[in-house]
């Protein structure tokens, strides 16, 4: 079998600076590239040591992407039903405590799941779904 992994993924910002603010400085990932400027900008953090990486990009930066669909993914950024990314950490609690006590906005707190998950989850600054998973 192949060996695939995950190289990156893409999630995206509003404001580039809040986002690379709770990216870098609310969850302490590193910046491993940061390309373009002011709202055309693309930021691409991960966690120390990581091979994955998550790209921050603007919304529908796409040429494709009609004015419609640019109005439909900026509501459901705002809703947070656009983007989800999933992460793991050791011990949800602490983290939670941490990244809460960071200001970040809080959708639900740490909670034993009855699929054998304990998880929590924030909104980054553009409102985009972040779940944290224990992961032992």
């Amino acid at each position: 079998m192949d060996n695939i992994t995950i190289h990156h993924t893409f999630m995206p910002h509003v404001d580039p600076e809040e986002s690379l603010a709770f990216y870098r400085d609310i969850l302490g990932f590193e910046v491993r590239n940061d390309v373009g400027n002011g709202a055309m900008r693309w930021i691409t953090v991960a966690p120390a040591g990581s091979v994955a990486s998550v790209v921050l990009t603007p919304p529908a930066a796409d040429p494709g992407v009609t004015e419609d669909e640019r109005r439909t993914i900026t509501e459901m950024m705002a809703k947070g039903t656009y983007a989800t990314l999933v992460l793991a950490t050791p011990d949800v609690d602490k983290a939670f405590d941490r990244i809460q006590a960071a200001g970040a906005e809080v959708v639900q707190e740490p909670v034993d799941q009855p699929y054998g998950v304990r998880d929590c989850a924030f909104r980054d600054p553009a409102g985009n779904h972040i779940r944290l998973n224990e992961v032992k």
